[in-house]
């Protein structure tokens, strides 16, 4: 492993196979460029094939019988180690932090938070244990039953770009804790840091239980989740490539998790506490990662008797982002993490403005010649909008949002559930019995009360989606769920007693 300095050396990162370090059987790499400066390349990461693919997937085969083999507790020795091992080198991490944030574009205060409560999600599963070997117990008549569970086999994780590692601690550590052994798909565009990561993982784990392909899912992404020896898919990503995913995995039956972003709304009610922390974690909650964030507030519908206290204290926080190179210690907002991203974010706004929305560019621009070299957006807030505009209808996925007023709870309700989406929402109130009563009532596949998104996120509850948001969930104790089959064992009453 190459680490070097910001710039100079290249960083190389590699596949992991059987626990091997080693490059595309090809040879073959691509270049991973740095957002806040695409002509910066950032380092060259490997371009597996499908002859890769076969290979990872039956090292994660041969790996399977002896590590579902060992008890839960076992496993959870071994989560255990790994959330302690990927934090235990502070130079090699902050390195780790440094490239994560120049092949990514966050600024340095999110990787740091996201590489270092990494090891938190493990940690909470290798606590489950005792409760996954607890068999439950049916007594007859008519039968003694157990219920009990075993790991399904080879699981696919396809892990997106905007929060790669918090991603992979959603799904990576339940797999491995139900008994699965797994291969690892990150996205093209955010590989280096997570895979220099996952093999402080492998270094851990035994040979095969962890297995990593990057490369073009063009290329190999159907040959991963068709192969016959994969049993089950963990998708994060779009909606369209999710139903991609869902077809082909249908061929072979493969139960899939699909979670697909969203269209988060917060309701802000006529009595919520608007002070400045309230203000603060509303703007952090829209604004986190550039917008870049599955669970961001994405759509902001205030009781009209708030509005303009709202929208001014709002924009007055919003306004004192400072924009620029994450690397930058005095900047709190990056680039988009890619120029496609950009320009659909760009087109959102234009759309708003061209059918009549007023358009407030705000925040501060760190270096100008920075600004325009790379994929900046300064923080915009939309008001003149409704529903049926595209900054409001679609998932804009960066650092763009609608303030819309409304008269009524019922309003607000019926507003927030007008979308094709259902991932998170938000409701805002001093009222407790008012904010569950509205919170029970939203599409969505987890509501926040007086806050909002991943700083907010309890990661021991299940996180997903109803609709287009996908399907089954992740985190919590239902997320090892879904990595483990039910296993039903019966006997005429009293012969297991």
């Amino acid at each position: 492993m190459t680490t070097g300095k910001d710039s100079g050396t290249l960083i190389q990162s590699q596949l992991i196979i059987d626990g091997e370090w080693r490059p595309a059987l090809a040879g073959r790499t691509y270049e991973t460029r740095n957002p806040a400066n695409p002509d910066e390349v950032v380092g060259l990461a490997a371009r597996a094939d499908k002859q890769d693919v076969d290979l990872a997937v039956n090292a994660a085969a041969k790996a399977f019988p002896a590590w579902s083999g060992l008890s839960f507790e076992e496993r959870a020795s071994y989560l255990r180690k790994v959330a302690e091992h990927i934090v235990a080198d502070e130079k090699e991490l902050k390195t780790r932090i440094r490239t994560f944030t120049r092949e990514h574009g966050k600024v340095l205060r999110e990787a740091t938070m996201e590489l270092t409560r990494l090891g938190d999600r493990f940690n909470f599963c290798a606590s489950q244990a005792e409760r996954l070997a607890s068999d439950e117990v049916l007594h007859g008549p008519p039968f003694d039953t157990l219920i009990t569970r075993q790991a399904r086999g080879v699981a696919v994780l396809i892990v997106p770009w905007n929060w790669p590692l918090s991603i992979l601690g959603a799904k990576l550590p339940q797999a491995l804790i139900a008994g699965n052994t797994v291969v690892i798909k990150p996205a093209q565009r955010a590989a280096m840091a997570p895979c220099l990561t996952m093999r402080l993982m492998a270094e851990v784990l035994p040979p095969g239980v962890l297995n990593v392909i990057t490369g073009s899912s063009a290329e190999i992404g159907d040959a991963l989740v068709g192969h016959p020896q994969v049993s089950k898919i963990n998708f994060t990503g779009g909606v369209e490539t999710g139903k991609h995913v869902m077809r082909v995995a249908a061929d072979t039956l493969k139960p899939v998790t699909l979670e697909l972003g969203g269209n988060d709304a917060a309701l802000v009610l006529d009595d919520a506490l608007l002070d400045d922390a309230a203000i603060q974690r509303m703007v952090l909650g829209t604004f986190l990662t550039t917008g870049q964030v599955c669970m961001a507030i994405k759509r902001i519908y205030v009781h009209r008797s708030r509005y303009d206290e709202l929208l001014s204290a709002f924009m007055a926080a919003t306004d004192r982002y400072v924009v620029g190179n994450g690397l930058n210690a005095e900047v709190s907002m990056g680039p988009l993490n890619n120029a496609s991203q950009l320009k659909i974010v760009q087109t959102f706004i234009e759309d708003a403005r061209q059918r009549g929305a007023d358009i407030h560019e705000l925040g501060q621009i760190d270096d100008e010649e920075t600004y325009n070299k790379g994929y900046f957006q300064r923080p915009v807030v939309v008001t003149g909008a409704d529903n049926s505009m595209k900054i409001v209808a679609e998932e804009q996925f960066g650092p763009a949002i609608a303030i819309m007023p409304f008269e009524t709870d019922e309003e607000a309700i019926q507003l927030a559930n007008d979308s094709e989406f259902g991932l998170c929402s938000s409701v805002w109130t001093e009222d407790r019995e008012r904010a569950l009563s509205v919170a029970r009532r939203l599409e969505a596949g987890y509501t926040y009360l007086n806050a909002h998104g991943p700083t907010a996120q309890d990661n021991r509850a299940p996180f997903g989606g109803f609709k287009h948001s996908g399907i089954g969930r992740n985190l919590g104790y239902e997320g090892i769920m879904e990595f483990l089959e039910p296993h039903s064992i019966s006997s005429p009453t009293g012969w297991l007693s």
